[in-house]
């Protein structure tokens, strides 16, 4: 192992977007109990400290690789196509035109039955998005379309949190 490897090289599993979480959970606990600084004590300060840089670097890995989200595009930049979610916001207009209907949606929903079913429609999307995402990734291996697709979930994403706060505002 070395820090500079990739997440995918040093959690020892495929570069490939569909992952078994509980088989990442299992490796980042062997990874902790290798590399926890607790295990370094008796090998003094600097030892410590490298076991506490290797204990970062798999817990970084780890958030990434678990959420399918974040390894999407952690895995569209290996294959040099970077998100760019803040520069790089172009979307097809049919997407565009259901992220204003759903905003409309959302302001205009007033029972609590429009918000759960507008909360129903979004996760359906969410659900359909990353089966798409999945395999543009794994099957067609095109991580620029795959890049687009990933900036379109993470609206879904935001719009789902909106959605969310909306419940809650009316007491879900």
């Amino acid at each position: 192992m070395k820090l500079s490897d990739d997440d995918f090289t040093l959690f020892g599993v495929a570069q490939c977007f569909a992952q078994d979480r509980a088989t990442l959970d299992a490796r980042w606990r062997a990874l902790q109990a290798d590399v926890h600084p607790d295990r370094f004590a008796a090998e003094g300060a600097a030892a410590q400290r490298v076991a506490m840089q290797w204990a970062m670097r798999v817990n970084e890995a780890y958030q990434r690789l678990k959420d399918p989200l974040k390894r999407a595009a952690y895995l569209c930049g290996l294959r040099g196509a970077a998100i760019d979610a803040e520069s790089n916001t172009a979307m097809p207009a049919d997407f565009l035109i259901k992220q204003m209907a759903w905003r409309e949606a959302l302001e205009d929903a007033s029972s609590l039955d429009a918000v759960e079913s507008l909360a129903a429609e979004v996760a359906a999307e969410h659900r359909a998005l990353l089966a798409e995402l999945a395999s543009t990734l794994d099957e067609r291996r095109d991580a620029t379309a795959a890049a687009g697709q990933v900036r379109a979930l993470m609206f879904v994403e935001r719009f789902a949190s909106d959605v969310d706060a909306r419940l809650e505002a009316l007491g879900q």
